[in-house]
């Protein structure tokens, strides 16, 4: 655990280490470095897209999409000072303006057709 991880709250336990076996999986798997960088998202976008015209079933990619919209989420955090939060099992980040964003949900849309990881950041304020 970093000291970064330490001082956070424990909503972000679940969420950081979903992002961080996200950034694992491709960098194992699709040889894809992903940085924790607004940049890298456009990458997590197409990746997505790429499952999703393969034809996998949500239920097979349910897992990776967990780990890529908790890997936007970070990139939120730690490029906002946003806060992860978790109410009924659902992990939120609440951004300093005091918005909430859930990017878990995007990556699920994302992968319907209808949502942008890079978008959902850039409107968060990163």
């Amino acid at each position: 655990m970093t000291a970064q991880q330490a001082t956070r709250p424990q909503a972000a336990s679940k969420p950081i280490r979903w992002a961080a076996d996200a950034v694992a999986a491709m960098r194992e798997g699709a040889r894809l470095r992903l940085d924790y960088s607004a940049q890298s998202l456009w990458r997590v976008d197409r990746m997505i897209e790429e499952i999703r015209r393969d034809g996998a079933p949500l239920a097979a990619v349910e897992s990776a999409l967990r780990g890529f919209g908790a890997y936007a989420g970070e990139v939120i955090v730690r490029r906002t000072g946003a806060d992860w939060l978790e109410t009924g099992g659902i992990h939120w980040i609440r951004t300093p303006d005091g918005r909430l964003w859930d990017p878990i949900d995007e990556a699920r849309r994302c992968y319907a057709g209808d949502g942008s990881l890079r978008l959902l950041s850039r409107d968060a304020g990163v």
